[in-house]
């Protein structure tokens, strides 16, 4: 049985549903995340995990009991959010005491769980300061230590390193990781930034519309993603309709009008005849100077359209013959300055037999 166990919950207000008849297990131990666009539903699934919301209908069962009817203050689950939601009067010490002052813990209890935290957060000399007297990434780390001080069955962060700066935001989710390694409670996250939930979740659940359009590793989300929104919505990458020529268990053959014959890898319930998009991310892209023939299966004449260049790579935005654009990143990594492509410029795309996925929904 997973800890939680999120069946068939819809959510509406007036005539607009937020959630639609989901499902999701969250096993014990997992840092698991709600990702999605503005307005996808997380954060309305979140609130109802926490008992700020109900729900309409289904049921939110932890340990397999139902939540719904529990008030907050009364689950085993905490929430850490964005802006932190330290008490600005209180000592670092008794806002990480907080929770257990309420509960009515013993003084030397609560003395000993507050320090514990203070040392498994890295901020053991920080006790006695207030909140206006540390960074963002100091508040953040007390608001974790509030969070964990009552070892909640969950603890649910919502967008909790929206506000830091990207540097910091990097360090505190390493930080995260680790945390929720040594504690090992289960962790909810909440975020609309890719690559931040490619880089801390076991398993991802992307919502759209009120709806899960996948959950899975993130490796699998990224790279086998099921549909064109997953695809489009998970890091950067290139579409180009395409239909089935042949279907066999060791690969695909796509006709892409303009272009010509592609073969892409094999996908099971695939047909001939079938319409979609071939997918490829822009590392599976190689660029290359027109006199450089290229070795692999797929490969096509264009020019560059544009170009971005941000330090350890160039993403090239290529135009195909047929009108259609591709990207593909050169890494920077000669010594001295880069030798780039300019705008204009005649180039070869190709990729491998095996790189892409065939996507049935169109465009």
């Amino acid at each position: 049985m997973a800890l939680l166990e999120i069946r068939n919950v819809t959510r509406r207000f007036g005539s607009y549903t937020a959630l639609d008849n989901v499902s999701i297990d969250v096993e014990a131990g997992e840092f698991f995340t709600l990702l999605g666009p503005s307005g996808c539903g997380k954060t309305t699934l979140l609130r109802m995990i926490a008992g700020f919301d109900l729900p309409d209908s289904g049921q939110i069962l932890l340990d397999g009991k139902d939540m719904v009817g529990i008030p907050p203050e009364k689950r085993p689950v905490h929430t850490v959010f964005q802006t932190y939601a330290l008490f600005p009067h209180m000592t670092v010490a008794d806002n990480i005491a907080f929770p257990l002052k309420m509960a009515g813990k013993a003084p030397q209890e609560i003395k000993k769980r507050v320090n514990e935290l203070l040392e498994r957060v890295h901020l053991p000399n920080f006790g006695n300061r207030f909140p206006h007297e540390l960074s963002g990434g100091q508040k953040q780390r007390v608001a974790f230590a509030r969070g964990l001080v009552n070892r909640p069955r969950l603890l649910l962060l919502d967008e909790p390193l929206g506000a830091l700066d990207a540097k910091l935001r990097e360090e505190m989710q390493i930080e995260l990781i680790n945390l929720q390694k040594e504690i090992g409670i289960t962790f909810i996250f909440v975020t609309h930034a890719q690559d931040e939930a490619l880089a801390l979740s076991h398993r991802i659940a992307v919502m759209n519309r009120g709806n899960v359009e996948q959950i899975d590793e993130p490796s699998k989300i990224y790279s086998a993603p099921r549909n064109h929104f997953v695809a489009d919505f998970i890091g950067k990458i290139s579409v180009m309709n395409a239909a089935v020529m042949e279907a066999v268990p060791s690969h695909l053959k796509l006709a892409i009008e303009g272009l010509g014959e592609v073969t892409a890898p094999a996908r099971e319930g695939v047909e001939v005849g079938d319409k979609g998009v071939l997918a490829i991310r822009p590392e599976q892209v190689r660029i290359s100077h027109p006199s450089n023939e290229s070795q692999l299966k797929n490969h096509f004449r264009g020019k560059v359209h544009d170009f971005l260049y941000v330090g350890d790579v160039t993403t090239y935005i290529v135009e195909l013959v047929n009108g259609a654009y591709i990207e593909a990143l050169l890494p920077n990594s000669a010594p001295g300055r880069a030798k780039f492509f300019e705008v204009d410029d005649e180039v070869t795309i190709s990729w491998r037999h095996d790189a892409g996925i065939f996507l049935n929904d169109p465009q």
